[in-house]
């Protein structure tokens, strides 16, 4: 077989609490650049799991993805999305609304889905990072899972302007987690009426080092990872 793949784990560090989640994930690269994340998210104090599949091109505009979330032990929502050069799209079940069908249309390709697993967040530092000098009328459309800070409801097809996917560049800094010390990337995600997101990348997959939310007062580790990392 041609891929390759790497996998971790990230742990959810409350203030003054200690581990209250973890993330575990899965990737696999094909030769022509398209990824597969497979992730796992668990939020001990809400009682969620959140179980995602996201596939991504060589240009890391979402292809297709799944999302099933269930909170304190019952399902909340299962949903497949389905993204192209012209619309998104689609097709889930929750136990508050029973089953739907969304589709919304756009004049450019889909540029950025956020199916709330950390690395997913991180992924969009790489088109951030291409796009970043474009017209913003050239951009295509964003969309979310939820809107919640957690990603707890839906999982539906939430439009976002491209605000959702704003970041600045802080540089290259040396840090050490519990899988290790790395040479990463710093960057701030934007997001509107929340303080930034402050996230450390590793190499060219973008695999995250670190991340720091204060408006959760979380601070997310890398502890294990393994695999062929793009350094």
């Amino acid at each position: 077989m041609k891929h390759r793949s790497y996998k971790g784990k990230l742990l959810y560090l409350t203030d003054g609490q200690g581990e209250m989640g973890r993330e575990t994930f899965h990737v696999t690269i094909q030769p022509d650049g398209t990824r597969t994340m497979r992730a796992t998210c668990e939020m001990d104090d809400d009682r969620l799991i959140r179980d995602v599949i996201l596939t991504v091109n060589k240009e890391w505009y979402p292809l297709d993805a799944f999302v099933r979330l269930s909170i304190e032990e019952k399902l909340v929502g299962s949903t497949w999305y389905r993204f192209t050069d012209h619309s998104a799209e689609c097709e889930g079940f929750t136990a508050k609304e029973g089953r739907f069908t969304q589709r919304f249309d756009s004049d450019n390709r889909i540029r950025f889905f956020g199916a709330h697993p950390l690395h997913g967040d991180a992924w969009g530092l790489a088109i951030w990072k291409r796009d970043k000098d474009k017209d913003p009328s050239e951009l295509g459309m964003c969309f979310a899972s939820s809107h919640l800070p957690n990603g707890g409801s839906g999982p539906t097809l939430e439009p976002a302007d491209n605000s959702f996917t704003q970041h600045r560049y802080i540089g290259m800094e040396e840090i050490t987690v519990p899988a290790g010390t790395f040479q990463t990337e710093h960057f701030q995600f934007l997001v509107d009426g929340y303080p930034p997101i402050d996230i450390w990348t590793i190499g060219e997959d973008y695999v995250p080092a670190r991340l720091r939310w204060d408006y959760l007062k979380q601070t997310y580790a890398l502890v294990t990872l393994s695999g062929d990392i793009q350094q």
